[in-house]
């Protein structure tokens, strides 16, 4: 049984999430593509998730789950079995972007790259609304100007 996020759309709409702050989206989206990735994928995101954290942070997120998973994955390599990521739910990711954002947003943008070099996430048009999101993010940050879609609607008319 595959927990839907009650928040996100049935089909993905770019401009929906564009116009939402990226901060409330990001960890939706990284919860949504958690639960569509294959096991290495799902192992890959939680370990760079986890890196920022220490235990004490860890535990207070998602009931324990990530200490458990931290403790009994292996440290400083993070190799969870099959059945510890079964037992993640989307809103467990969720806690735990939210708390990673406010910890080292470096490594939520490294997110990007995770899934850009994922052939079975790139495909995903849930990861593209992340990379576009994390993107429109990363520009805000530098204080770059950021383009909307309907700002590339208004160019190709």
């Amino acid at each position: 049984m595959q927990e839907r996020l009650p928040n996100l759309p049935s089909t993905p709409d770019l401009t929906t999430w564009t116009s939402a702050p990226a901060n409330g989206a990001i960890p939706d989206l990284v919860a949504q593509v958690y639960e569509t990735a294959p096991q290495e994928e799902r192992r890959a995101l939680l370990a760079m998730l986890l890196r920022p954290l220490g235990l004490l942070s860890l535990a207070a997120i998602g009931n324990g789950i990530f200490a458990h998973l931290r403790l009994h994955g292996g440290w400083p390599e993070f190799q969870p079995g099959v059945e510890d990521l079964k037992r993640v739910r989307s809103s467990d990711v969720v806690a735990l972007v939210h708390h990673v954002q406010q910890v080292s947003v470096e490594t939520v943008h490294g997110i990007a790259e995770l899934v850009k070099g994922s052939p079975v996430l790139a495909g995903s048009a849930t990861a593209a609304m992340l990379l576009a999101l994390l993107v429109q993010h990363s520009r805000r940050r530098r204080g770059e100007p950021v383009m909307r879609a309907e700002d590339g609607e208004a160019r190709a008319a």
